[in-house]
């Protein structure tokens, strides 16, 4: 029996071609995959590309804060540094050398004119002026003789007895003698005037300021008490403190708030929680070439005293101010080799620098006079980098920190209040107030003790 074979080409056990298709589909699966995943960072990193360039030119425009200029304040107030002087001050000297013989009046002491303040001990004018009366009295006996002698040889004129000659002389000897006894009246007369200044009297009613003059001080004619240096210093200081004048340093620019209707509010460290009312009595009329200040004189009434010469004081000023006038702020303007600018925004957000002319300063916000109107944006505190022509992006700005950033809004007229009668020229020449009265003058003027 033949074994038969198995053909060669006959059918076999099955091939793992499913498994090849499923590997070939992961592959591409994956492959898939990954170039979306490639795709999906390829974008990402463009978008964030793209957004950093965005944000980078974004950050590169400087961001700034714009305001429009304000009208001006209805009203100024300036505060300056005052000094409080006595109506009348006078230091008082010695006429005759001498001794302090007693002293009368201490600091602080109310005196009357004529009051005795002191006495001075003079033995040697006292020897002068006794010598000066004695020489009057010869001098009135020799006269006295001549007008004898000259009556006797006028009674033999006309006679042999005499000459005319002997005559004309006995008459000229008789009034040279009456002119001496008149130079002795006078030397008389200075030496008790003289006397009469051994006392010390006050000049005016007032107080005692200061005394430097003790009991046995030796002090020279005219130059007062001598120290241990040389230097001369009154014997006393005599005030009249029933009003006060009051000294203030005006500064140019402010000098157009002068007038007689100028009023300052005095505050003064002793009474931190007063104010006293000071008015308007002079002006020198004439600048301080170091200073560029005006010296402007005030008055305020000083009847119960309370107020010293030679305080100090803070004087201020309320002056109407010009509305149509702009200011800004001083963190607006910039200072440059081109001088005074300040940076403008247009409407396409781009710089532009103007030059600006700055009036008055008023501590935080200065006058602008020239170069920007009240529609101009301007760009508050910019940057020293700041060029012209660029651009720049606007922001909000800080709530009170910044001026308004919108236009200020023009002011409704208001209806005309009727205007007082003002006064003539006359009347207003005849106001000027003077620092010593006319001998016409009422006795309340400015000079004068009421």
């Amino acid at each position: 029996m033949t074994q038969e074979h198995p053909d060669a080409s006959g059918p076999q056990s099955p091939t793992p071609a499913g498994s090849t298709r499923k590997r070939k589909i992961g592959f591409v699966a994956v492959g898939g995959v990954a170039i979306l995943l490639a795709v999906v960072g390829i974008v990402q990193r463009h978008t964030q590309y793209v957004n950093l360039a965005h944000e980078t030119a974004h950050n590169a425009i400087p961001s700034v804060q714009v305001i429009f200029p304000q009208p001006g304040p209805d009203e100024r107030t300036l505060s300056l540094p005052a000094n409080i002087a006595a109506w009348y001050q006078a230091p008082i000297y010695a006429q005759v050398s001498g001794y302090v013989k007693m002293w009368y009046k201490d600091f602080g002491a109310k005196v009357k004119a004529g009051d005795v303040l002191a006495e001075i001990d003079t033995p040697g004018l006292d020897a002068q002026f006794a010598a000066a009366k004695a020489n009057l009295n010869v001098a009135l006996a020799r006269y006295k003789l001549a007008q004898i002698t000259a009556k006797r040889w006028k009674a033999l004129q006309g006679t042999q007895a005499v000459s005319q000659q002997e005559v004309d002389v006995q008459a000229a000897n008789a009034e040279a003698q009456k002119a001496e006894v008149e130079a002795a009246q006078h030397d008389v007369e200075r030496y008790a005037a003289l006397e009469a200044f051994k006392k010390i009297v006050a000049p005016f009613d007032g107080v005692v300021t200061s005394r430097l003059a003790d009991v046995g001080d030796y002090v020279n004619a005219g130059r007062g008490d001598i120290d241990a240096h040389g230097n001369a210093t009154e014997l006393f200081s005599v005030a009249d403190v029933h009003a006060m004048r009051v000294f203030v340093a005006v500064p140019q620019d402010y000098a157009d708030i002068i007038s007689p209707r100028l009023e300052a509010d005095l505050s003064i460290p002793q009474y931190p929680e007063r104010t006293f009312r000071a008015h308007f009595l002079a002006t020198a009329s004439a600048f301080n070439a170091s200073t560029r200040t005006v010296t402007t004189e005030l008055t305020l009434d000083n009847k119960s005293g309370e107020l010293w010469p030679n305080s100090y004081a803070t004087a201020t000023f309320h002056a109407p101010g010009d509305t149509e006038e702009l200011i800004l702020p001083l963190g607006a303007i910039v200072f440059r080799a081109e001088g005074t600018q300040v940076a403008l925004v247009d409407d396409t957000n781009h710089v532009h620098l103007v030059s600006v002319t700055l009036g008055t300063n008023f501590g935080t916000t200065v006058q602008i006079l020239r170069g920007v109107k009240k529609t101009d944006r301007v760009i508050n505190n910019p940057s020293a980098g700041l060029l012209d022509g660029q651009e720049v992006r606007i922001v909000k700005g800080t709530p009170g920190y910044n001026l308004p950033s919108t236009p200020p809004a023009a002011k409704k007229a208001e209806p005309q209040k009727p205007v007082p009668p003002t006064k003539s020229s006359e009347q207003e020449e005849g106001d000027d107030t003077r620092a010593m009265p006319d001998d016409s003058a009422d006795a309340s003027e400015a000079g004068a003790r009421p």
